[in-house]
């Protein structure tokens, strides 16, 4: 059961990291270079092409979203019903380290793929200009890119976050192979395969 609740998690985490990275470089590569400029009385209107761009970043705006919440449940999640304070997960460096950087990632993320959408809408939305010299531009080229390429790093992330509080649940926890250490046998063992120990 514990198994599968790992497992769902890592799934979901993976999941949805890799739709934030996929809308994103698909908003990248539809997002046109810039408008059409129509010269009018005193004024510059631009037209662009209808694209799904500000859709698109949206899109990966709440897969991102996701992808921390869903991180973030995996960290704290109480696998086989018992929880660990978090003092005593964050007791382990590797983790703290992990899970700053996944914190640190996301928001960096979050942050690059909302500028690049919102600046997108607004020249899509404001596209009448009293400056006659405007070049109707978009939102600057990369942000969408760079913003998915750090979505999916922050979804692996949260992936080794997840890994990491396995272990240090098993720390706490004392949870041992039910098998024994490597190479241990146990008489009994023996014995029930038939086989005396060797002296």
């Amino acid at each position: 059961m514990a198994t599968n609740s790992t497992l769902r998690l890592a799934l979901s985490v993976a999941f949805l990291g890799s739709l934030a990275f996929i809308f994103g470089v698909v908003a990248e590569n539809k997002k046109p270079a810039s408008g059409t400029i129509i010269h009018g009385k005193g004024v510059v209107i631009c037209k662009f092409p209808n694209d799904p761009t500000v859709a698109l970043g949206s899109l990966s705006i709440v897969a991102l979203v996701a992808t921390a919440i869903v991180g973030h449940f995996a960290v704290f999640f109480p696998y086989k019903g018992k929880s660990v304070p978090q003092e005593v997960l964050f007791r382990s460096t590797s983790l703290a380290v992990f899970f700053f950087i996944a914190e640190i990632v996301s928001a960096l993320a979050l942050g690059m793929m909302m500028w690049a959408t919102i600046t997108e809408g607004l020249h899509i939305s404001r596209n009448v200009h009293h400056d006659l010299s405007t070049q109707c531009p978009t939102a600057k080229t990369g942000l969408f890119g760079g913003a998915a390429f750090l979505a999916l790093d922050a979804a692996l992330f949260w992936l080794v976050c997840q890994m990491l509080t396995i272990n240090a649940r098993a720390d706490y926890l004392d949870e041992n192979d039910p098998k024994g250490e490597y190479g241990q046998v146990y008489s009994a063992e023996y014995e029930s395969n038939g086989a005396a120990p060797k002296v």
